[in-house]
């Protein structure tokens, strides 16, 4: 308890709430007296003692709900469900959310400047070698026998519940409060997998996948897919002790891990953060393309503006004045769903298109989880934080519809999309098995100069369940994932040097 305690008052100050020895052991009497077996109990008579104003007080509503949450896994699909019958079932479990993140979603050599010296059974993070390929053969549909591994064991019974306990006593096993840098989330990632038992069950799935018995090589498949997720719902939880840990004075390594980070794992606490390097990464653009605003035609004499600058000379041709032609902007038209999966990736797109008003000054931007609408309205009346939460507001419910989307979005700006027209669409594409409506879509493409589809999912998942990723990825001039900063400050980058 002590420990536990001492812990979170740790992520309080790393949370910015100012908190003296007085008031520490004034904590510690607390939870001494009221203990902690009921959680909202001790949420209120913390919050008592601890933080003083209003700001204070709201950040340990933040920090206490992440620090004491339990529910790594409920975006994940039933474990001991479909996942039976179906040996893919695994690998798909990070689809309507947003939440798996593979190799697409995660800065490149994550993992490297990381080593493993000491970690038992450390070496190279196995490759996700069951996605890229299929090295179980095609077994078919059909039963699965039940695993000997002890983690095996767990993810087949697919108690979301205890998993998310296991991985939490595994956390603090191998001090993860500990990590002090981003670039340790794969050290921490592979020590927690091995604290669960992940050479085991490793084991288990390599004996199981060179057998000729169907069945087995079927649950190796079951096995391989639902590992996969747990690595990724274990690298999510990392993500999270880091945001509650990291060093309070490494201002410079948080702004490196914010851009980094799955937008899906950062807490709402840390959105002034995030607000704040939208802007400064905004400003970097400005400065680097605004210089870009004009194209200057040497060679061709402005007679009259050459006049009228030297006749402080006496009319000695000294500044000369050359004519310049002004490059229209292409049109910028953002396409956001804004439903609750991906929501919070569509607040920072236009919270940096908007930002960058200086070197795009022409964007319209359409919102919808079902029907579509135009906000641009609110973000040239409004503030870009109350415009976001306006947009959201009005058009966050509802069944998302792609194929209704794209209607009305050539119903409201069809006859402006032309061929200096880019479209960005913002979305997972998972349409909820509705009309895809494609051929929408390619009558989009036809008309603009450039499509762009920003997804937050990992490539593996584009096609899985009702993602229709795969037919609408025919109808774009790029697609990218795009689930944090430095995906979306790129796109962005690429975007300005192109419409220039």
């Amino acid at each position: 308890m002590d420990a536990s305690l001492q812990r979170f008052i740790g992520a309080l100050r790393m949370a910015e709430v100012r908190i003296s020895p007085a008031e520490t052991l004034d904590a510690f009497r607390t939870v001494e007296r009221m203990g902690m077996g009921n959680r909202q109990q001790l949420k209120e008579s913390l919050a008592l003692v601890l933080p003083k104003t209003a700001e204070e007080k709201q950040a340990f509503e933040a920090c206490f709900d992440a620090f004491f949450r339990f529910e790594e896994f409920s975006n994940a699909e039933d474990a001991g469900g479909d996942s039976a019958s179906d040996p893919d079932a695994g690998s798909e479990s990070d689809g309507g959310e947003g939440q798996g993140g593979g190799g697409n979603g995660e800065p490149q050599g994550e993992g490297q400047g990381a080593p493993a010296n000491g970690v038992p059974g450390a070496g190279p993070e196995e490759p996700d070698s069951e996605t890229q390929s299929d090295p179980f053969g095609d077994p078919g549909p059909g039963p699965v026998q039940a695993a000997t591994s002890a983690l095996g064991q767990r993810l087949q019974a697919g108690d979301r519940a205890a998993l998310a306990l296991a991985v939490s006593q595994a956390g603090e096993a191998v001090n993860v409060a500990g990590i002090k840098v981003f670039t340790q989330k794969g050290l921490y990632t592979r020590r927690i997998m091995d604290a669960l038992g992940q050479s085991e069950l490793q084991a288990e799935i390599g004996q199981l996948a060179t057998e000729r018995d169907p069945t087995a090589r079927r649950t190796a498949a079951q096995l391989s897919g639902l590992r996969d997720d747990l690595r990724e719902r274990v690298r999510d939880y990392v993500e999270r002790q880091f945001l509650l840990h990291a060093d309070a004075d490494g201002h410079r390594l948080r702004e490196a891990m914010l851009r980094h980070v799955k937008l899906s794992n950062v807490e709402h606490r840390n959105f002034s953060h995030l607000k704040r390097l939208v802007e400064k990464m905004a400003k970097r653009l400005v400065a680097a393309h605004s210089r870009r605003r004009k194209k200057m035609r040497r060679g061709e004499l402005h007679v009259g503006r050459t006049l009228r600058k030297n006749l402080r000379y006496d009319g000695e041709l000294i500044d000369l004045a050359w004519k310049a032609r002004k490059i229209d902007r292409s049109k910028v038209f953002a396409i956001c769903d804004v439903s609750g999966s991906v929501a919070t990736y569509a607040r920072f797109m236009l919270m940096f298109l908007y930002s960058l008003e200086a070197v795009l000054p022409r964007v319209r931007a359409f919102a919808f989880s079902s029907d579509l609408g135009e906000v641009t309205e609110n973000f040239q009346r409004m503030a870009i934080d109350d415009a976001i939460a306006t947009t959201l507001a009005d058009y966050s419910g509802g069944s998302t519809d792609y194929g209704q989307a794209f209607d009305d979005f050539l119903r409201l700006a069809g006859n402006a999309v032309n061929a200096q027209s880019t479209v960005i669409i913002l979305g997972d594409a998972r349409n909820n098995y509705g009309n895809p409506n494609s051929k929408a879509l390619r009558e989009i493409f036809d008309k603009a100069q450039r499509v762009i589809w920003l997804n937050p999912e990992p490539e593996r998942s584009w096609g899985a369940g009702d993602s229709e990723m795969p037919r609408y990825r025919a109808s774009c001039h790029q697609v990218n994932v795009c689930n944090a900063l430095n995906h979306l400050e790129r796109v962005i980058n690429d975007l300005l040097l192109a419409v220039r």
